[in-house]
């Protein structure tokens, strides 16, 4: 037998595809809110295409960067999915979370959450979350949340119809398989007030440029 023959009848090694940051094979059934009046509230996760949870750690460091408590906070999370981001800011006392979720099976999924929990402050709407964030009132939003799937080509249009959107103190929470840099965001009139980075997951907290001049 030939050195050609043996390599045919020799196995195939095996190898192990790498997931990309969206093929998560170890995607939780559910998530938790981590603080708040709705504490330990089980939130669904269904298997859907980019569909990714912020992780308990990411949301944790981050409601401790926004102080726990978002007492009359009006809110929008323009890439609901689970809702684990707006929940978790109705649970701390804001007083609008606006909820936008593209995907049909999820929006109901949201809305059957808000029924439950009675969240009066919570609305579900199902649509484009950068045309619902561009049809706010100029100024309007404390806290806008930006997580779409990191495949996505979303980032730079929702962060410019963040800048317009936030009151002049407030804040755009960015979740991205990347790190943004200060040069990318002043364009956009956006500046880095906390960055960190949990296994693939990078995430800022950013402010209007004015609120931090250099």
């Amino acid at each position: 037998m030939n050195a050609r023959s043996d390599a045919r009848s020799a196995p195939a090694p095996k190898t192990k595809a790498k997931p990309g940051p969206r093929q998560n094979k170890s995607l939780p059934g559910e998530v938790r809110i981590i603080g708040g009046i709705y504490k330990r509230t089980k939130l669904p996760v269904a298997d859907k295409p980019g569909l990714r949870p912020t992780p308990d750690r990411v949301r944790e460091t981050l409601f401790n960067w926004l102080g726990q408590d978002l007492t009359g906070w009006r809110c929008i999370d323009i890439f609901a999915g689970t809702g684990a981001l707006g929940f978790e800011a109705a649970s701390r006392g804001a007083a609008e979370v606006l909820l936008c979720e593209q995907d049909p099976q999820l929006a109901l999924k949201l809305k059957a959450l808000q029924e439950r929990l009675q969240a009066g402050c919570v609305r579900v709407e199902r649509g484009d979350g950068v045309g619902l964030l561009r049809r706010q009132s100029p100024g309007s939003m404390q806290l806008v949340f930006i997580d779409p799937p990191f495949e996505s080509t979303l980032f730079e249009p929702a962060l410019k119809a963040a800048a317009d959107a936030i009151a002049p103190q407030g804040l755009v929470y960015l979740e991205a398989p990347r790190s943004w840099t200060a040069e990318e965001l002043a364009p956009l009139g956006l500046t880095i007030w906390r960055s960190s980075k949990a296994g693939a997951v990078h995430f800022h907290l950013l402010a209007r440029s004015a609120a931090f001049p250099a």
